[in-house]
């Protein structure tokens, strides 16, 4: 089962990446499907799939995706990635958890971090 939700977003990320929609991501998300952020909002899947269609369409068309880790545990699939803009612009780190339900994707929770600001983010974990 572990590889099959793991075969499940790679097949996801994949087919985004390679036909610049989602209208082949649609069909792998269940219909109760939330996307969860750190700030405590939550979008629905029509909601998470038009930010997405939007961010494919928009400035960060060509962001380059280099996938740095994808391990899997009974249901939870977790993709770290590190994304950046061809023309220089700021490196992300985002971590993915991805809970799989009945061959769908049915809950993803994102964080994301600008690289040059990781730093800066630990100053709460050293008592500064």
């Amino acid at each position: 089962m572990t590889n099959e939700n793991k075969g499940i977003i790679q097949r996801a990320l994949a087919e985004l990446i390679e036909t610049g929609g989602v209208e082949t991501l649609a069909p792998l998300l269940s219909d109760g499907f939330v996307h969860h952020r750190p700030d405590a909002t939550s979008s629905t899947k029509a909601e998470w799939l038009a930010a997405v269609q939007t961010t494919l369409t928009g400035p960060l068309a060509r962001m380059q995706v280099e996938v740095r880790h994808l391990l899997a545990d009974g249901d939870h699939v977790v993709l770290h990635s590190r994304r950046r803009l061809p023309d220089g612009g700021p490196e992300i780190a985002v971590v993915d958890i991805w809970r799989i339900e009945d061959g769908l994707i049915a809950e993803c929770w994102e964080n994301i971090e600008p690289v040059a600001h990781a730093a800066a983010n630990l100053e709460w974990w050293n008592g500064s």
